[in-house]
């Protein structure tokens, strides 16, 4: 259940801030296939606009949407990361997808679209961050699901990341 008196400290330091970034990675992917903005824009409006961000954590955190948050805890999430998303995603958009559409079990265009920003995250990282590993990536893809996508929508996202990790690994074993 939510604080009603806002997001405790507690509740903070349970989100990383890499957790943080694909949080609102995932919300701007999402405006970005609804919306067919610029990247580039819909990342300088969420940084350009501390009411809006501010609205946004209370929303992701369960806070009252009155809660006002501290200036200087505002952008505790990781930029580096968040950036990475917002770039790395939409440039290699084919290659996810064409990735996602061999492991899905409907036409990409069928998928939710809060959850298939959230495949599209997950699948960059499988694919293009080897730092990441797989394990995480898919991970934290259930964990947005949960806070962002549809009822049980975080079985579907482990199933398709899963097998598009053990394609991946397979391939790379093969060459």
């Amino acid at each position: 259940m939510a604080n009603p008196s806002g997001p405790s400290s507690s509740d903070e330091a349970r989100v990383s801030p890499r957790s943080q970034a694909r949080r609102y990675a995932a919300l701007a992917l999402y405006q970005w296939h609804l919306t067919k903005e610029d990247p580039a824009t819909i990342r300088a409006h969420m940084l350009s606009d501390p009411e809006w961000l501010d609205a946004l954590n209370n929303s992701l955190s369960g806070a009252a949407e009155d809660t006002v948050i501290d200036p200087k805890n505002r952008f505790k999430f990781n930029l580096d990361l968040f950036d990475d998303l917002m770039k790395g995603v939409p440039a290699q958009i084919i290659e996810i997808d064409a990735a996602l559409d061999r492991v899905l079990d409907r036409p990409i265009t069928q998928v939710d679209p809060v959850e298939l920003a959230i495949l599209r995250i997950g699948a960059y990282e499988i694919l293009f961050s080897p730092a990441i590993p797989a394990g995480v990536a898919i991970n934290e893809a259930i964990e947005l699901t949960k806070l962002l996508g549809a009822h049980e929508g975080h079985r579907y996202v482990n199933g398709v990341l899963d097998k598009l990790a053990r394609r991946a690994a397979a391939r790379a074993a093969g060459s």
